[in-house]
């Protein structure tokens, strides 16, 4: 680029001649040339020596110049620009044509940028310069902001916001395909069994096909009539469900999400007007406040249909041919990153799904107990151990709770390494769960029992782990610990610390033994063990969060004592906040509390 400079300043009739603008050129000698096609500094004009420019270099091919808007796209490495509409035999009936990331609609497979003479100028061709490069620039500051989002949720979110801002609009909805599509495209892998929401209707069908969108962690992602439940962007439930009440093919993208013959994009300019629309859809938007919509299909050559974006306007409006151009190029780029956060959550769901399963799927009931756990994983990018929550029913009529955390340099150990360290746990708790059976009712012997088992199949790892005897009707209780917090004994009188022995966890010492603790309660009582991970999170130091947590279950409102889960609920609140899965953390959460009845 360099080399491609005028041979002289410019002349006295005209400013440079050579330079990057959007303007027509007045002549030789006059104004500033649009001489993108011949490189920064490609002359119009001879310098004050007479001497000839160097002659434009296009890129273009013998057809013409590259229109203006591509040649800064290359420049600035973005995304190329849509070329216009040129009607085709095949697709002149379609108003859109066929939906095309880049290029002509007429010419699938065109390569991006190469120009033709017969192309009038357009979008963002028409715009000056100034103008032109700021919207470019607009358009890599919104394609950055999308890639630096982290998870599916945010990126939906950017997504939405970011073609908001592109097209003036107020709000935005996206519309996930509930299954694979039509055209011959591959479908996207299916959701794993153990984490995809039930199909309506599906009655346990093995043939029904799951979604193939799965969406955030916790949504329900179920079959909404051929496309799966609605993503808005500053809009509330109740007018996702109102708009949800549309039929598929008569909505704001209708016909985006399947048939071959599909539009490239869907502008309704005026949603009390156009006499196309169904009622249904006048009535709804009408209800919501809503003027006009524009709307684009979200699709990659490999996974296929992805979706709809859809952005609404609150008065009849329609965004410039600029806005719309942008929008297709910004939607080009986020198609394929989308389906590549698609593929990662379905990964992290699976990984999910399995660590739950390696916990209980239900608690136990025993005459005269009643009990309640909270287990909140940490993300996997970030923890480095895992923990675990059990209850079993003993022979002789009692219950054995326990808590406990792996962590150590197994195999996959350290950051981000819960799947390794999560097998790990699985394996400790399946062998807990038989010494508790054999020998419950000594807790020492029990987690003797598993330091040996721990030391001898996994030398690498360590755990903490406390494990508790109970006998509702005696309301007596035996514990012993390893390493591990005290638990919390929460009376009429306020909430102590129930102090084991001062022991180290298993698998650090050549031998362990610790003595138990023995104590009776009153009916009423509460017995609440946690793993380190809550008291860590409940303050700026570990002591500090225990001492948190106990003040928060010694204040708890009696009517909230009376009820476990309530209990639970209470204290995650008092010391995580009132969105404790939104904490970004290394350690998971357990709270796992009985109250003798």
């Amino acid at each position: 680029m360099g080399d491609k400079r005028p041979t002289g300043a410019a002349g006295p009739s005209g400013g440079m001649s050579g330079g990057v603008s959007g303007a027509p050129a007045t002549g030789a000698g006059g104004g500033i040339s649009n001489g993108v096609s011949g490189g920064i500094g490609g002359g119009a004009g001879a310098g004050p020596g007479g001497s000839a420019p160097e002659p434009a270099e296009s890129t273009g091919g013998a057809e013409g110049p590259q229109p203006t808007a591509r040649r800064l796209a290359t420049l600035l490495d973005l995304p190329g620009p849509t070329a216009p509409q040129t009607p085709t035999s095949e697709g002149a009936g379609a108003p859109y044509g066929s939906y095309l990331p880049y290029g002509p609609a007429g010419a699938p497979g065109g390569e991006v940028g190469a120009g033709s003479a017969e192309d009038p100028p357009c979008g963002l061709d028409l715009l000056p310069a100034p103008q032109r490069l700021t919207a470019l620039n607009q358009l890599h500051r919104l394609s950055e902001r999308l890639a630096r989002a982290r998870g599916l949720a945010a990126t939906l979110t950017t997504l939405l916001d970011s073609g908001a801002e592109l097209l003036g609009a107020q709000s935005a909805l996206l519309v996930p395909v509930a299954r694979d599509g039509a055209e011959g495209h591959p479908p996207l892998d299916p959701a794993p069994a153990a984490t995809a929401a039930p199909l309506a209707g599906a009655a346990g069908s093995p043939t029904e096909a799951a979604p193939a969108v799965c969406g955030p962690a916790g949504a329900d992602w179920q079959d909404h009539a051929g496309h799966g439940p609605m993503v808005g962007l500053r809009l509330d439930h109740a007018a996702i469900g109102a708009l949800e009440t549309i039929p598929v093919d008569h909505g704001p993208f209708a016909g985006l999400l399947h048939g071959a013959d599909r539009p490239r994009q869907l502008l309704h300019a005026d949603l009390a007007a156009e006499p196309d629309l169904t009622p249904r859809f006048r009535e709804v938007a009408a209800a919501l406040g809503l003027g006009a919509c524009f709307a684009l299909p979200l699709i990659t050559e490999e996974e296929g249909t992805l979706g709809a974006a859809v952005w609404f306007y609150p008065t009849p409006s329609q965004p410039t041919e600029q806005q719309q151009e942008l929008v297709r190029s910004f939607i080009s780029f986020a198609a394929p990153l989308l389906a590549g956060r698609l593929v990662a959550e379905r990964g992290r769901q699976a990984t999910e799904a399995l660590r739950r399963g390696l916990l209980p799927d239900h608690l136990p009931y025993l005459p005269g107990l009643r009990l309640a756990v909270r287990w909140l994983p940490a993300g996997l990018d970030h923890a480095a151990g895992s923990d675990w929550y059990d209850a079993i029913v003993l022979p002789d009529g009692s219950i054995g709770l326990t808590v406990g955390s792996v962590s150590g340099d197994g195999p996959g150990a350290g950051p981000a390494s819960a799947t390794g360290a999560a097998s790990a746990m699985g394996r400790i708790r399946a062998a807990l769960r038989a010494y508790a059976v054999l020998e419950g009712e000594d807790p020492v012997s029990v987690l003797g029992d598993l330091e040996l088992l721990l030391k001898t199949t996994e030398p690498a790892r360590t755990a903490t782990a406390v494990y508790a005897c109970l006998d509702p009707q005696e309301r007596r209780i035996t514990l012993a610990g390893a390493g591990h917090c005290p638990p919390v004994l929460v009376t009429r009188y306020g909430a102590n610390f129930v102090e084991t022995s001062l022991s180290a966890p298993l698998g650090m010492l050549s031998c362990w033994e610790a003595p138990g603790v023995e104590l009776n309660a009153e009916r009423g009582d509460l017995l609440l063990l946690y793993t380190e991970g809550l008291a860590r999170r409940c303050g700026p130091t570990l002591h500090a969060g225990q001492a948190r947590l106990r003040k928060a279950a010694a204040d708890a409102p009696r009517e909230l004592r009376h009820d476990p889960e309530r209990l639970c609920a209470h204290l995650l609140s008092c010391c995580l906040g009132t969105a404790p899965e939104a904490v970004e953390a290394t350690d998971d959460v357990v709270l796992l509390a009985a109250r003798f009845e």
